[in-house]
């Protein structure tokens, strides 16, 4: 067992949510117990003093792309993209290309060590490597396991590189699904992705969803992230993005969409009607010049929005930043989405990962899993239930974890990553990377 003491506890649990210098146990990977006094209570449990640090749940990220961490700094040359459409042909499409088995792990490295290193404990990955199709998941899954994040996976299926690819592609999603099924981990499971509806032709569609529907699975897709997706829908089949994706039966309580920023209020009641989980990725939106997504009016609606990054970082507490004050200045109210950011990222956030495992994660309870940062924050006002949510927004960053634990186990203790070699793993994704570079 191990005890962490001497903690400012922000649980995210509304029965009790803050406790000002108080404990957490742990015993295997659940969480036994939340109050004072612990350490007396069991005398013989290791224990960690958090010495008046703050103690929270880890952060969940339902939308990441981790192969897209090979893109940092790689300079493509040629004209620069000026649509959304050339971002995607222009540099995603080949860099996906490129990448080999090993490069799927690699590519893995840098990313699952940001996530650590941010408090990230649960991560919703979508993948793709359209000339290293088989297995690809696998390579991913093994990383996760090295580095101790709870995972979800896919590949994302489209017709983009020909009918051959798209089977493997199928075909990865199936067998990664019956490996998660015969492992019962939470630790590990799985969605059946598809890249975007403008990406996948009619028997495509129809060949995933009856994938889909034999595995059980839900989808995990981008919907409606570019105008392109939106012209691609109405020109080819007379449905907008999420009217085509309602209409096959893609939208459930079972599935993810990612994005959601050109959609009507009519496609908005299609989103509520089908229970669909959607995710918010503030910062790709206007890296990628997209558009707003219209997420305060989704949550109005009663629609699900959790709080992605897309591969655009690995910190969530720079999504939570990002999504207050782009959505204050698309508004041009500085009062609005002080509420709703929070509420994206620890509340439904969790919701939308307890969807895909048994268990609880992101929130500190009896018989919750364990996975708990310890966060390096000194709060120059006072920090106590209601000023929690500003101190996150205006004074942390992922930055000020200085521990982490998933599943019970110590993944970094005081900055310190345990028994994970960095800076080889490192150096082996810098030599993965510039190889690949030079490929493209």
């Amino acid at each position: 067992m191990l005890i962490i003491v001497n903690g400012i506890l922000i649980t995210r649990d509304p029965a009790c949510p803050f406790i000002e210098n108080g404990d957490v146990a742990v015993e295997g990977p659940f969480i036994r117990e939340v109050g004072k006094g612990l350490r007396e209570k069991y005398p013989g449990a290791g224990h960690i003093d958090a010495r008046g640090r703050l103690v929270m749940p880890g952060f969940i990220n339902t939308h990441m792309h981790y192969y897209s961490t090979f893109a940092r700094g790689m300079n493509l040359g040629g004209k620069p993209a000026t649509t959304f459409g050339e971002v995607l042909s222009g540099l995603w499409w080949r860099l996906d290309k490129q990448l080999t088995p090993d490069d799927v792990y690699y590519s893995c490295v840098g990313p699952m060590i940001d996530c650590v290193r941010s408090g990230v404990t649960s991560v919703i990955d979508h993948h793709a490597s359209p000339f290293a199709v088989e297995g690809s998941l696998f390579k991913i899954a093994e990383a996760a396991k090295y580095f101790g994040l709870r995972s979800n996976l896919c590949y994302e299926v489209s017709d983009r590189d020909g009918e051959t690819i798209k089977d493997a592609e199928i075909k990865e999603n199936l067998d990664f699904a019956k490996f998660c099924g015969a492992s019962k981990d939470d630790m590990i499971t799985s969605l059946f992705g598809i890249h975007a509806q403008m990406t996948v032709g009619e028997k495509t569609l129809n060949q995933c969803i009856e994938a889909a529907e034999r595995a059980g699975l839900g989808f995990h897709i981008h919907a409606a992230e570019g105008i392109e997706d939106l012209i691609d829908g109405v020109s080819k089949y007379g449905l907008r993005v999420i009217e085509r994706l309602h209409t096959y039966g893609v939208l459930s309580k079972k599935s993810i969409a990612v994005h959601c920023i050109h959609i009507t209020e009519e496609e908005m009641d299609l989103l509520q009607e089908s229970g669909v989980a959607v995710v918010h990725n503030p910062q790709s939106n206007m890296g990628n010049a997209v558009g707003v997504s219209p997420v305060l009016d989704m949550i109005k609606r009663g629609i699900l929005v959790g709080l992605g990054t897309d591969g655009y970082t690995s910190d969530m507490t720079e999504s939570l930043k990002t999504a207050g004050i782009l959505h204050k200045h698309a508004k041009g109210v500085p009062s609005v989405a002080w509420a709703e950011p929070p509420a994206m990222l620890f509340e439904n956030n969790r919701t939308i990962m307890e969807r895909f495992i048994k268990g609880t994660v992101g929130v500190l309870k009896e018989d919750a899993y364990a996975d708990i940062i310890i966060v390096d924050y000194k709060g120059p006002t006072p920090v106590n239930e209601q000023t929690i949510n500003s101190h996150i927004f205006f004074g942390v960053s992922g930055r000020h974890v200085d521990t982490t634990i998933i599943n019970g186990r110590i993944v970094m203790k005081e900055r310190e990553l345990v028994n994970i070699d960095e800076e080889a793993l490192l150096a082996k994704s810098r030599e993965r990377a510039r190889k690949l570079w030079e490929r493209i």
